[in-house]
C-alpha cells in the first residue's frame, strides 16, 4: 500500500498525507462530489477532476498489485520462483510488464516449441545454446532420432531444438522490453491503401507515415477505423537490424558451429513470434492512450454542454427541423409545461412557407413566445432562414438561437419520454426536448445517455465501458456542482445526486407526490431506502428554494448549519436575513472583510470549509451556471453566399477536438478553426484555449463554395 501511496503522490504532485486521507475517504464509500466539496480539509482541497483521476489510478494500481500476487503464486507453485523474478515483479509499473515476466511460465497452448519439447528435444536446444560442445552437431542430433516420437531425421531434430530456442528468446522479458524501447523511440507507423482507386474519408492515409512517438490521438483512431473498414493496411516499421544485432550480441558467444543456427533461431523468433506480438501490444497501447485522450476531450466538452447557461423565465418554441415529414413544433412556458404542439411544412418538398408562417405567427402571438430554439440537425439552416423572416411578422420582438439536438431522437423514443408525455406523439417529443434545453440544459441532457450528447471525436471507436464510466462521472460532477431542487427535479436528475441511486430518486418523487413539497433537507430521511449514509452524501447538493431555513437553498451542508448560524450571529444577523435583499447587501460587505484564519479558529472549522460557507452566505441560491456564456440570440440569418474572406464574426464553439474547434457562425455548416489558427502562441491542446459553448470572435480565412466549408481563424489582431 505504501508503494501505491508514493506512486499517486508523485504522479499527481500531492503530499503523501493527502493520498492516505483520500484513499480512506474513498474506501469508506464517500462519493467524489462529496469528497471534493465537503472534505477539502481532509484532501487538501483536491478538485473533482483530480479526484476522478486519483480514483482511476488507485483502481489500476490495486489491480496491478493483485496481478503481481497471482503471478508470484503461480510461478512459486511451479517451483521456479527466483529472487530475480521477485525483484522484476516488484519493479514492474504496468500490467503489460507483469505479463511479459509471466510469459515463460504461462501454461501454453500447442506451439512448435511445446511439440518439440514433447519429442524430447529440450536437451539438444540447451547444447546449442551453451555453444561449448565440440562434437559435430549432426552427430549430436542423431541421438534424438526417434521414430516413436516422430523425429525421423537429424534435420528434424535440429529444427525442433531451434523452435525451442526461438520460443525461449521470444519469452525473454528483457528482450521484449528492449524491442519496445527501440520501437517507441525510432519506430514509424506506415499506412497504405487497400483500394487506392476508391475515394474515402481516409485518403490522406493512402500513403502515409509518422513516428510512433509523435502520432497524435485523433490520427491513431482515424487509422484504426480506416483499417477496420478495410481501406487501410497498417504496419510498424522498426530498426530490425539493430534489434537482431542486440539479441545476437547477448546470445552468441563467438564464432562456432552453432553460430548460424542461433542466428536463424533469433531471426525466426523475431519475425514469427516477437514482432507480431510486439506490434499488437504497441498498437493496443497507442490505441488505449488515444482513447483516454478522446474520452477526456469528450468529457470536457460534455461538461461544458451540461453546464450551459439556463435561460429562465421565458416562453420557448422548440423547432425540430425536417424535410419530408415536416418541422415539429412545441411551445413550453417558463415552467416547462407544454402549451401547444403542431407540425408545419415550410421546407422541401412541400415548401408551404405561407401556411407555416400563418400558423406559427398565430401561436407566437397567442402564447407570447419570447424565444425560438431551432435544432441544429437536418434542414436546420433552411428552417433558420424561414424563422428569421417569419418573426418579422409577429406582434412583439422574438429572438431565435440554434440549439444542439444531439440525442433528441434517442430521448423521444425512450421509456422516460413515454412516461413524461404518454399522450404526445414520439416525433413531437424531440421539439419539447429542444425547447427545454434552452431553459435548462442540465435538467434536459441528463435524460439522455451521455454518449448521445455527441460532442467529441471517434466516440463510437473507443472502449465503451470506459467512456460510459467517464461520462457518468462528468454528469455526476456537473449535477452536484449546480445542485438540485428536490421539489421539481425529475428522477433522472435526482439519480445523479451524490449518494442517490435510481430507486431512491423514484422514492423521493413518490414521497413528494404523496406528502407535498419538502420543507427541510432532514425530511429526506423519511424517504424509503434513504438512510443516514445516503443523507450525508446527498444533503449538501439538494436545494429547497422556499425551505423552512434559508440555508436549505445553499450548498452549506447541514453538518455546518451551526457554524453558518454562529458566523451570522457574530456579524449581527440571523438566517432569515438571507431573504432580505437590503440586509444581504450589508452582510456581503461584512463577510468580505472577515479574517479567515482568525474566524476559522474561533469557530473551530477549517479555513477552506469556512471560505465555502462565506461564499454561499454572500450569494444564497446562486446558480454557478450564471457565469457561463449565454447562447447567441439572433433575429437575422447569415447566408453562405454573404461570407467574404476577412469578415469578422461572432460564433459559438460547438465542438472541441484534438486538431481544432468547430464554430457555429450562423451558416449551414460549422466552420473549422485549425489548431494552428487558434492563437499566435503555440497551442498544445485546443481545450486549453476554449470550451464548448464559448462565444468567440473569428475571422473568415477560407471559403470552399463547392463543399460549403469555411476555414476560420481566432488570430484577429
Amino acid at each position: 500500500m505504501d508503494k501505491i501511496i508514493q506512486i499517486i503522490a508523485d504522479e499527481l504532485n500531492i503530499k503523501k498525507s493527502q493520498v492516505e486521507n483520500t484513499i480512506k475517504l474513498i474506501d469508506e464509500g464517500n462519493t467524489i462530489p462529496f469528497i471534493a466539496r465537503y472534505r477539502k480539509e481532509v484532501t487538501g482541497g483536491l478538485s473533482d477532476e483530480v479526484l476522478r483521476t486519483f480514483g482511476e489510478r488507485l483502481n489500476y494500481l490495486r489491480n496491478l498489485e493483485k496481478r503481481k500476487e497471482e503471478v508470484t503464486n503461480s510461478i512459486e507453485e511451479q517451483g521456479k520462483l527466483t529472487e530475480e523474478i521477485v525483484k522484476d515483479l516488484e519493479n514492474a509499473v504496468t500490467l503489460a510488464e507483469v505479463e511479459d515476466i509471466y510469459r515463460p511460465y504461462k501454461q501454453k497452448k500447442k506451439t512448435r516449441a511445446t511439440v518439440a519439447k514433447a519429442k524430447g528435444l529440450e536437451p539438444l536446444a540447451e547444447i546449442i545454446l551453451a555453444q561449448e560442445e565440440t562434437k559435430d552437431i549432426q552427430e549430436l542430433a542423431e541421438k534424438y532420432i526417434n521414430e516413436e516420437k516422430e523425429v525421423k531425421t537429424v534435420e528434424e531434430a535440429i529444427q525442433g531444438a531451434l523452435d525451442i530456442i526461438a520460443e525461449m528468446i521470444s519469452d525473454n522479458p528483457e528482450y521484449r522490453k528492449l524491442i519496445k524501447q527501440i520501437v517507441y523511440s525510432k519506430g514509424i507507423i506506415k499506412t497504405n491503401a487497400t483500394k487506392p482507386e476508391e475515394k474515402s474519408a481516409y485518403e490522406m492515409y493512402y500513403d502515409y507515415s509518422e513516428n510512433v512517438n509523435k502520432i497524435p490521438s485523433h490520427r491513431i483512431l482515424a487509422i484504426n477505423r480506416g483499417e477496420k473498414e478495410e481501406f487501410l493496411k497498417v504496419k510498424i516499421e522498426k530498426e530490425e537490424d539493430k534489434i537482431l544485432e542486440k539479441i545476437e550480441k547477448d546470445i552468441i558467444k563467438g564464432e562456432t558451429q552453432f553460430t548460424q543456427y542461433l542466428k536463424d533461431a533469433i531471426q525466426d523468433s523475431f519475425k514469427r513470434l516477437i514482432e507480431p506480438s510486439i506490434d499488437r501490444e504497441i498498437r493496443s497501447d497507442l490505441t488505449e492512450k488515444a482513447e483516454e485522450q478522446a474520452i477526456k476531450v469528450f468529457g470536457k466538452n460534455a461538461k461544458q454542454l451540461l453546464l450551459g447557461a439556463p435561460l429562465k423565465g421565458i416562453t420557448v418554441m422548440g423547432f425540430d427541423p425536417a424535410y419530408r415529414t415536416g418541422c415539429k413544433i412545441a411551445i413550453i412556458d417558463e415552467t416547462g409545461k407544454v402549451l401547444d404542439i403542431t407540425t408545419v411544412y415550410p421546407t422541401e418538398p412541400q415548401n408551404d412557407v405561407e401556411g407555416a408562417e400563418k400558423e406559427l405567427v398565430r401561436l407566437i402571438n397567442k402564447d407570447h413566445v419570447d424565444m425560438i430554439a431551432i435544432g441544429n440537425g437536418t434542414a436546420s439552416r433552411e428552417s433558420e432562414m424561414f424563422v428569421s423572416e417569419m418573426i418579422k411578422k409577429c406582434d412583439h420582438k422574438v429572438l431565435y438561437t440554434i440549439v444542439s439536438e444531439a440525442g433528441a431522437s434517442v430521448y423521444s423514443a425512450s421509456k422516460l419520454a413515454t412516461e413524461e408525455y404518454p399522450d404526445i406523439n414520439v416525433s413531437i417529443r424531440g421539439a419539447i426536448s429542444i425547447a427545454r434545453r434552452l431553459q435548462d440544459p442540465l435538467a434536459e441532457f441528463v435524460k439522455i445517455d451521455p454518449k448521445s450528447i455527441g460532442v467529441g471525436q471517434y466516440q463510437h471507436d473507443v472502449n465503451q465501458k470506459k467512456l460510459e464510466e467517464s461520462l457518468a462521472g462528468v454528469v455526476e460532477d456537473s449535477v452536484n456542482k449546480v445542485g438540485v431542487d428536490v421539489n421539481t427535479a425529475t428522477p433522472s436528475l435526482l439519480s445523479y445526486v451524490s449518494g442517490i441511486n435510481k430507486t431512491i430518486a423514484k422514492n423521493i418523487v413518490k414521497y413528494r407526490d404523496e406528502n407535498g413539497k419538502l420543507k427541510t433537507r432532514k425530511e429526506l430521511l423519511k424517504v424509503p431506502k434513504l438512510g443516514k449514509v445516503a443523507f450525508e452524501q446527498c444533503a449538501g447538493f439538494i436545494r429547497i428554494p422556499d425551505g423552512t431555513n434559508p440555508l436549505e437553498n445553499t450548498a452549506v451542508h447541514p453538518e455546518s448549519y451551526e457554524i453558518a448560524e454562529e458566523l451570522l450571529k457574530t456579524l449581527g444577523y440571523i438566517t432569515e436575513d438571507l431573504k432580505d435583499k437590503d440586509k444581504l447587501i450589508e452582510l456581503r460587505k461584512k463577510l468580505g472583510s472577515i479574517n479567515l484564519t482568525e474566524t476559522a479558529k474561533a469557530l473551530n472549522v477549517g479555513e477552506m470549509t469556512l471560505k465555502d460557507i462565506i461564499d454561499e452566505l454572500s450569494k444564497p441560491g446562486r446558480d454557478p451556471r450564471e457565469d457561463m456564456p449565454k447562447p447567441i440570440l439572433r433575429q437575422d440569418v447569415l447566408k453562405f453566399e454573404d461570407l467574404k474572406e476577412g469578415m469578422i464574426l461572432t460564433g459559438t464553439v460547438r465542438n472541441v477536438i484534438d486538431f481544432g474547434v468547430f464554430v457555429d457562425i450562423g451558416v449551414k455548416h460549422d466552420g473549422l478553426v485549425h489548431i494552428s489558427e487558434m492563437s499566435e502562441k503555440f497551442v498544445k491542446n485546443p481545450s486549453d484555449i476554449v470550451s464548448v459553448g464559448d462565444i468567440v470572435k473569428v475571422k473568415v480565412i477560407g471559403i470552399d463554395n463547392e463543399r460549403q466549408k469555411v476555414k476560420l481563424s481566432m488570430k484577429i489582431g
